[in-house]
């Protein structure tokens, strides 16, 4: 697969991901000698990040059912139909560069952070959801839930750049759908409100941030560049550009922050408006 580059949402300038994580490979290597080995058979003994990536989801996804040779023929399988499998993991990877403070390099989220790798794995299930290979994809759900907490159905529809920080107990629902850009800490979960089939779950628009805690339950938008708030349970639909907070969620500030996603500012404006939504 040829390599890939796009742009990073700082300096708006391309960035060549695979470099970026390699050097940080070989820093680390360098620096730890004792996760040479481990550095050299994920990242780099391969030519490209495809390769990485695979070799990843399955050391992490293999077993005793569906051994890691398997699990990695499949995924390779599915980013060499799909490249949008592959660039969507590079704008993940800028995605927790630029908004999370705490990692030094790409390599912490790539090799430690389990948000970034349930997602990654999440997507090939996806692509096999596309294929009609429901079964498979149901064993790839399976496995990133018990490894990561993270619980997406293989159906579900999520957009590049997205930020899972944390990870532990993300649930979304199979017709959730999650566009580019949007941030979401632990426990989020996007939900339906009862038994009934079809289209019963969130759409969460371009640049959303998802508090911790946060319930968004039934087939409600939530529109462009909204905040919901740490815990707040949301069942109505959100206007683009506001803040929504409490249980049930009021709208506290509208319009908010340009970019919430992206600046992760969890706090609440001191004039709240508070009208139910």
């Amino acid at each position: 697969m040829a390599k890939l580059e796009i742009v990073s949402p700082v300096t708006g300038s391309p960035r060549d991901v695979w470099a970026s994580l390699r050097c940080a490979a070989e820093d680390a290597a360098r620096d730890e000698p004792q996760l040479a080995s481990q550095l050299n058979s994920v990242i780099l003994s391969h030519d490209d990040l495809s390769g990485a990536l695979s070799f990843q989801i399955a050391r992490k996804l293999g077993d005793s059912e569906l051994g890691a040779m398997t699990v990695r023929e499949v995924a390779l399988a599915a980013m060499q139909a799909d490249p949008s499998i592959v660039r969507s993991a590079e704008a993940d990877l800028l995605a927790v560069e630029e908004r999370d403070p705490a990692i030094r390099s790409m390599l912490q989220p790539f090799l430690y952070f389990k948000g970034y790798q349930a997602l990654q794995s999440w997507r090939v299930a996806h692509w096999l959801w596309e294929q009609g290979r429901d079964t498979l994809a149901f064993h790839f759900q399976s496995r990133i839930s018990e490894l990561f907490q993270v619980d997406i159905h293989p159906a579900a529809k999520i957009g590049s750049g997205v930020f899972v920080d944390h990870g532990t107990g993300i649930v979304i629902g199979e017709t959730a759908v999650v566009g580019d850009e949007v941030s979401m800490l632990h426990a989020v979960t996007l939900g339906g409100t009862g038994a009934e089939r079809g289209d019963r779950h969130p759409k969460i628009g371009r640049g959303v941030l998802l508090g911790a805690g946060a319930k968004v339950l039934g087939n409600i938008q939530i529109g462009d560049y909204a905040k919901v708030a740490s815990g707040s349970v949301v069942l109505k639909p959100v206007p683009s550009g506001c803040t929504v907070a409490g249980v049930p969620a009021r709208l506290v500030n509208c319009p908010t922050e340009a970019a919430p996603a992206r600046t992760m500012d969890h706090t609440l404006a001191d004039v709240v408006y508070d009208y139910v939504i």
